[in-house]
């Protein structure tokens, strides 16, 4: 086998999971090729992975918004014209969606992906018309071992015991770094990365939490920046600013390779299940995961003593948790 695509689209925690593959791929199968599609607004963060040749941007996202344009239609075509110029030995699904076995069916290749539904995670039956092989993974998996599994078994290896000595993302953290540094921001020191916001109600913390963290933080010499990713991110990180005062900082809307620069410095990332905390897990970086439900088990760290996990099912998190895992950190 010379070639493979792996196919993992989004979310943004989904992509930062699915990179230890092709680090196991790479150390078992050094001249292998490897190409990733994913999201096009996944793309540049992609790029940051060691071992990945080529990153093939995918428009299903924008192509919904505007799938009544004869544009879109055309872009469509030259996209599957273009990818199937490419020929592949394996192409791995890693979604186990229709969408992302009906785009990897395009890819020349043998098309592969998983066999059944694992705790708490997408998969859409109908996928099986898709692929010429499916792997059966134990339903009670974390999504990181999932995807290396399924690789795994594709390609003929043994299964990696799940430690903390094998587990490596690939991430280019001299590249982030470098992105970051392109903005010129003149950055606090030290400074703790709060990510405070996501779409989904029932994953945020309280507000008071927030802010009654922040300011023992700033009591102790840390400053608070704030990033964020849309509007709405913005005003509610504007909110937290108002509260916390000179100490926080609100950085500009930064690329993901920034934004992984910019929580590569930080003392300390605490925030809810989303993306950012995730890539910040995937740095092996102090970060405090804040789950109101008890799925830790399945997206939380677990490669790194200084991943901690909190979680309270149906609630969330208590406040004075936080701030023992913080004064163990020596930031309170």
């Amino acid at each position: 086998m010379q070639k493979i695509l792996i196919v993992r689209l989004s979310s943004l925690g989904d992509v930062v999971h699915n990179m230890p593959l092709v680090a196991d791929i790479r150390r078992r199968h050094p001249d292998l090729i490897i190409d990733w599609l994913v999201e096009e607004s996944f793309v540049e963060l992609v790029k940051l992975v060691h071992g990945v040749r080529r990153v093939i941007p995918f428009s299903l996202r924008r192509w919904r918004r505007n799938l009544l344009s004869l544009a879109t239609w055309r872009e469509i075509r030259q996209f599957r014209r273009a990818l199937a110029t490419e020929e592949y030995d394996l192409v791995i699904d890693c979604h186990g969606l229709i969408k992302s076995a009906w785009v990897a069916s395009w890819a020349r290749g043998n098309l592969a992906g998983l066999g059944n539904r694992t705790d708490g995670a997408s998969y859409e039956w109908p996928v099986r018309w898709f692929y010429r092989t499916h792997v059966q993974i134990q339903p009670h998996t974390h999504v990181v071992e999932r995807s290396r599994q399924l690789a795994a078994y594709l390609l003929g290896d043994p299964l990696l015991q799940v430690d903390t000595q094998n587990i490596d993302f690939g991430i280019d953290r001299y590249r982030a770094v470098h992105e970051l540094m392109h903005m010129g921001l003149n950055l606090p020191s030290p400074y703790v990365v709060f990510v405070h916001a996501t779409s989904r109600k029932d994953k945020q913390w309280p507000q008071n939490c927030w802010i009654e963290l922040g300011r023992a933080l700033i009591r102790h010499g840390s400053a608070i920046v704030l990033p964020w990713g849309s509007t709405v991110e913005h005003a509610s990180s504007e909110q937290l600013a108002q509260e916390l005062g000179t100490a926080a900082f609100i950085p500009p809307r930064l690329s993901l390779p920034a934004v992984t620069g910019l929580i590569d410095g930080a003392a300390v990332t605490i925030g809810v299940d989303t993306g950012l905390v995730h890539i910040s897990a995937a740095l092996k970086k102090p970060t405090i995961e804040l789950y109101n439900f008890a799925t830790a088990w399945r997206t939380g760290g677990y490669w790194s003593s200084d991943i901690i996990n909190l979680e309270a099912a149906g609630s969330w998190p208590n406040l004075s948790e936080v701030k023992d895992v913080l004064a163990g950190f020596g930031l309170l």
